[in-house]
Order: structure tokens, then C-alpha cells, then sequence
């Protein structure tokens, strides 16, 4: 259960968004928002008020004289309430 959400997303925007209390994840791509909100919910215990969903395109990748795509994920960014949060950094 808890791989469906792959990792948590540490970008400049991920980190403005954090003031407003908004967390961003990479999670798999079946998942849809309810399951989503539910597994924050039940992984981190918090309250989750809304879900965000953002699916990115593909991108070609090339080894060579072969050509592929790499992985796609599904983004999402959620929205807690005021008094709850996530230790992204966990502290010793």
C-alpha cells in the first residue's frame, strides 16, 4: 500500500507550495482521487481537504539506434488541513 505513493517531490514549486500547507507526491499511475486522498489519510494521519491530480506527457528516450519512453507518474499535490502536516525531513 504505501508504494503506490513512490516518492514525495522537492522542486521550487513543491516548496513554495508547502507555506499553503500543500505537499506534492509521485504516485502510481491507477490511482484515482479518492484512493488517493484515503491512502494519505491513512499513511501520514492527517486530514486531506482536496486532490490535485497532474499526469506528465511522454518523453522519448534514446539508447543508440533504439528508441523508447521513459516511465510516466502521476503528480499529485494535496491539500491538508491547517493543523495537520507531513515530516517530509525526518528529524534523528
Amino acid at each position: 500500500m504505501i508504494d503506490l505513493v513512490k516518492s514525495p517531490v522537492l522542486t521550487e514549486k513543491s516548496a513554495i507550495l508547502l507555506e499553503k500547507n500543500q505537499y506534492t507526491f509521485d504516485v502510481d499511475l491507477r490511482l484515482t482521487k479518492t484512493k488517493i486522498k484515503k491512502l494519505i489519510q491513512e499513511v501520514f494521519d492527517v486530514k486531506v481537504l482536496s486532490v490535485n491530480t497532474h499526469r506528465s506527457p511522454r518523453r522519448k528516450k534514446r539508447l543508440g539506434q533504439y528508441q523508447g519512453y521513459k516511465p510516466r507518474n502521476k503528480r499529485v499535490i494535496v491539500t491538508l488541513h491547517s493543523e495537520d502536516s507531513i515530516a517530509l525531513f525526518p528529524e534523528e
